[in-house]
């Protein structure tokens, strides 16, 4: 919460002096795309050292190799006390950590272009804007930016990455991002600020507040860099432009910049009889050559006004374009559900009559009853699991009067090898204890079956009834009965042989 309260009042801050301070673009201490390099290779007003390699579009400072060292530099010293700084830049690999990092310059003398800091000399004097995207701690608190002022005498600690000699830092993640990271170092009456782009959005005033410290004391003229190293693991170092504005109090580049008044008045005449020659000659020309005449310049190219209408009219169009796709996306939705709600109906229709079939020409039954509902379906489902449940008793006891009359066979198999016979009345008594408890599981199913359900009734079919299923299951006992014992009348009848 502290943190974003300071950045809002620095922003406020900002705002309600923008219009005191004075901003001047210093083309001699940038450099930006197209065209950033020329045709050898050189930066205009800038100096390009070590491994640095220079493109129309941006400036690698340290490929993406083991051990690559580079540095840019101003030719010049700055002519200005306060400035301000934007520096676009990329820094990418394919390794989850990278090494060592790319820093920003501000010092009395030029750097190396192979010292030991981030490819810059030790022991500057001036300001060093770090950042460091490999930990050397240990500590886990890389990627960091930290600035670091020194007077000359001080030797950079490498080992610790310099955090006891940090004027201030944050902790921000600048690799691998999808757009250009980018930071704004800003100097104005001794109170140093840097605000970052993390580089997630393509919103070049999306920055944030990084440090800002007040009292710093730094040289009062100097030269801007920017060097990248690379060691044991590599990354591509890309800087895509550097922007330098100067910043002046209220009154004082009025001063400075201020033209004589008669070198004014004679620029200012020059100009004038230059435009009128010029458009003198334009006049003849369409007069010696009236087949060639063409359009003015100025029709090939759109007013302000036409360039917002067009902008205007592509916005509604997208719009109108948009809002088409949505209304056929709501059509189909809509189609979809009247096609459901169609197959519900017929459902629930087949359901109230039975699941009778429509006739060919007949007009579709219209459904006015209610559907059906969450107690009537959970009542089907427990007649349905009693109905299962009988199903397998009747089963099991059957079952059980099949293996009883196998046993009967077996004892009378027995029985009559031995020359003895078997217990009719014994025999006779087992199965009608069996058909009795048969005829009890049976009437104990129908009185579930016949139990009222809370639907509609069950359709009219031609199911068996209980007599005629009794009927066949004691003939079907008497035919086992009467085979058993024709059988052991043939076997007596054929050991009287022996």
């Amino acid at each position: 919460m502290n943190g974003g309260k300071l950045l809002i009042l620095f922003l406020y801050f900002i705002s309600s002096n923008a219009n005191s301070i004075h901003r001047r673009f210093e083309y001699k201490y940038s450099f930006k795309p197209p065209y950033l390099a020329q045709k050898d290779s050189t930066v205009p007003f800038f100096e390009v050292g070590g491994n640095a390699i220079a493109s129309s579009e941006s400036i690698r400072v340290a490929p993406s190799l083991r051990s690559q060292k580079g540095a840019v530099w101003t030719k010049a010293k700055t002519s200005f006390d306060w400035w301000e700084v934007d520096i676009a830049f990329r820094i990418s690999g394919r390794g989850r950590i990278g090494a060592d990092g790319l820093a920003f310059w501000y010092t009395t003398e030029k750097g190396d272009y192979n010292g030991e800091v981030f490819g810059a000399s030790d022991r500057w004097n001036g300001l060093g804007l770090f950042f460091d995207s490999f930990d050397n701690d240990n500590k886990h608190n890389n990627p960091y930016i930290m600035a670091v002022i020194n007077d000359g005498n001080r030797k950079f600690d490498h080992q610790n990455d310099g955090i006891n000699q940090a004027l201030a830092g944050c902790l921000r993640d600048f690799r691998n991002k999808p757009f250009p990271t980018r930071a704004k170092i800003e100097y104005y009456n001794n109170v140093l600020t840097v605000l970052f782009h993390s580089g997630m959005t393509n919103n070049e005033q999306d920055y944030e507040m990084c440090l800002r410290a007040e009292n710093v004391v730094l040289p009062k003229f100097g030269y801007f860099g920017v060097s990248a190293a690379t060691g044991g693991l590599a990354d591509d170092h890309d800087v895509f432009h550097l922007l330098t504005t100067s910043l002046w109090a209220p009154g004082t580049l009025d001063a400075i910049g201020q033209v004589p008044q008669q070198d004014s008045d004679k620029i200012s005449q020059e100009y004038q009889e230059y435009q009128q020659k010029l458009e003198k000659q334009k006049e003849e020309y369409k007069k010696e050559h009236p087949e060639e005449q063409k359009d003015d310049m100025e029709d090939w190219f759109e007013s302000d006004n036409q360039r917002e209408l067009r902008q205007i009219w592509q916005a509604q169009t997208q719009t109108a374009e948009i809002l088409r796709e949505l209304s056929k996306k709501l059509d189909e939705v809509l189609g979809r559900q009247e096609r459901t709600l169609s197959l519900i109906s017929v459902s629930a229709n087949q359901i109230q009559t039975g699941g009778a079939q429509q006739q060919p020409g007949q007009q579709p039954p219209v459904f006015t009853g209610d559907t059906i509902r969450r107690q009537e379906v959970d009542n089907i489902i427990n007649t349905q699991n009693i109905l299962v449940q009988s199903i397998r008793d009747l089963k099991t006891q059957a079952n059980d009067l099949n293996q009883r009359v196998e046993m009967l066979i077996t004892n009378q198999k027995q029985g009559g090898s031995q020359g003895g016979g078997y217990d009719i009345q014994g025999l006779i008594t087992e199965m009608r204890d069996g058909l009795n408890q048969v005829k009890l599981s049976v009437h104990g199913v129908q009185s579930k079956i016949n139990q009222p359900l809370p639907l509609s009734s069950c359709p009219d079919a031609k199911c068996l009834g209980m007599t005629p299923f009794l009927i066949a299951i004691v003939v079907h006992l008497l035919i086992l009965l009467g085979y058993n014992m024709y059988k052991e009348a043939k076997g007596n009848q054929s050991k009287k042989f022996y």
